[in-house]
């Protein structure tokens, strides 16, 4: 008698062994608790039986927290809540924070965008977090109030850190530009801006750093994170740089973290000009979040090049303008010149026929 089973039977059990045949709650505290986040919010669009997961508010709220650390609080956690109108905020968090703006702003010329019809933004909430081969750094929130008359007319300036504090850390102090150059792969920054008015975020970090520079006296070392935004045709950049310092123990310590805004010719921007370009960035797309430090990295060194570019187009245009300037300033001496000497003759004809 033959034991091959029916195909009937085999399909059964084949729809029986798979993902679906799991309990929801199974599938929710031991399965999806295990996923990052890009990974479970491919996998919900990818599967009708993981679908559940996308409606999960706890879930993405301890994704969020465990991502970032700093939006943990007791304050951030109620705005990540609202952040949207399907009772999970935390996804529309994760959305908007996780992946670069987009689209690339290098190679894509920024269409004229709309007026914004976000509200009025009365403060900027940064959320930042900052580690060494996973070990977490530094962790902190930082309120910037963004009516004022000195945030608006000041360039654009977030210290994270007082003047006199200081962060230990584990990170060897480098002492060539090999120890360097590990560290950009070793150091990985997010720095999200959460409008609380408006319910969006974007993060301005490249994730990893684009450069690290080593002072050759001091031996303080300076890291430098980017992302690279454009609106209504105007390209700048959002700046993050690390600053850290050599202790006694041969191990460095962060002494400054800072974020400031410039434009293609290294102009920085005040406040209110920053605030028109953030409010439409978080109003607009955002990217795909695969392959993000690279993609940061390169969109980086192709703003450098198209800086090069603007400086050498603004230098040829100088050199023009002071040959035209310098020959219109020669046309006027020899003219003059010849006015003289004609003169210079005629009187000499007079005194002669005299």
């Amino acid at each position: 008698m033959s034991t091959t089973p029916s195909p009937h039977v085999t399909n059964n059990h084949r729809a029986t062994t798979g993902i679906s045949s799991l309990p929801t709650d199974i599938l929710e505290s031991h399965i999806l608790t295990r996923l990052d986040g890009q990974t479970l919010a491919s996998a919900t669009c990818a599967s009708v039986s993981l679908s559940a997961g996308q409606h999960n508010h706890q879930l993405w709220s301890n994704i969020c927290h465990s991502a970032w650390p700093s939006t943990a609080g007791d304050r951030i956690s109620k705005i990540i809540s609202a952040f949207s109108d399907d009772k999970n905020g935390p996804l529309s968090f994760f959305s908007q924070s996780f992946p670069l703006p987009g689209p690339d702003p290098t190679t894509v010329h920024p269409p004229p965008q709309r007026p914004t019809s976000s509200l009025p933004v009365s403060e900027l909430i940064s959320a930042v977090d900052i580690y060494y081969r996973n070990k977490s750094i530094l962790t902190k929130t930082e309120e910037t109030e963004t009516t004022n008359d000195w945030f608006r007319c000041w360039p654009f300036r977030i210290d994270l850190l007082d003047p006199k504090d200081v962060v230990p850390t584990q990170i060897p102090q480098p002492d060539d530009e090999a120890m360097c150059t590990a560290l950009m792969e070793d150091m990985t920054l997010s720095w999200i801006l959460i409008d609380p008015v408006n319910k969006q975020a974007v993060n301005l970090s490249s994730h990893k750093p684009v450069s690290v520079h080593r002072h050759w006296l001091s031996g303080e070392v300076k890291v430098c994170f980017v992302s690279i935004l454009g609106v209504d045709g105007v390209v700048v950049q959002f700046g993050i740089v690390v600053n850290c310092g050599g202790s006694e123990d041969g191990e460095m310590q962060v002494r400054e973290v800072t974020m400031e805004v410039e434009d293609m010719d290294g102009k920085h921007l005040n406040g209110r000009d920053s605030m028109v370009i953030l409010q439409k960035v978080m109003e607009g797309k955002r990217g795909s979040g695969v392959d993000r430090v690279e993609e940061a990295r390169m969109r980086h060194r192709r703003y450098q090049e198209m800086k090069r570019e603007r400086r050498e187009r603004k230098s040829r245009v100088k050199w023009i303008l002071d040959i035209l300037s310098l020959t219109v300033v020669l046309s006027i001496f020899v003219a003059l010149f010849f006015v003289f000497f004609y003169n210079f003759l005629l009187k000499t004809q007079k005194l002669n026929n005299s």
